[in-house]
């Protein structure tokens, strides 16, 4: 499955709706990772295959979405995105994990495996 780009209204309906929430809740049912992006952005050119990659590679375990900064201006303001690529990591409970800067596949895989898939497995296991 590709990476989803997200609008404001898809971020409240499937991701955490701030509007009418103070605490964060998230509504999603598997782990998922929010790239906040510009397709101006040259680290975040570089990055988008790897995401691509990934969520191939973790399809039906993970959710992979995508934040235009530039479009969706209030979402930016909401995590303080200072700067991009900047990425949520999202476990299923708990509170998102937030990392800045252009991250190798390695990185990545280590995160989804011990952080956002390891939980999931505790709760199967």
């Amino acid at each position: 499955m590709p990476t989803k780009y997200l609008t404001k209204q898809e971020f409240i309906d499937e991701v955490f709706d701030y509007e009418n929430n103070e605490e964060w809740k998230y509504k999603g049912k598997l782990p998922a990772i929010i790239d906040f992006y510009a397709d101006w952005c040259g680290p975040c050119k570089a990055v988008a295959p790897t995401l691509e990659q990934l969520s191939e590679e973790y399809e039906n375990k993970i959710e992979i979405y995508k934040i235009d900064t530039d479009k969706e201006a209030e979402l930016s303001e909401l995590f303080a995105i200072q700067s991009i690529p900047t990425f949520l990591f999202i476990p299923v409970d708990g509170a998102p994990m937030v990392q800045r800067g252009a991250l190798p596949k390695n990185v990545f895989k280590q995160v989804i495996d011990e952080r956002l898939l390891k939980e999931k497995q505790v709760e199967e296991g």
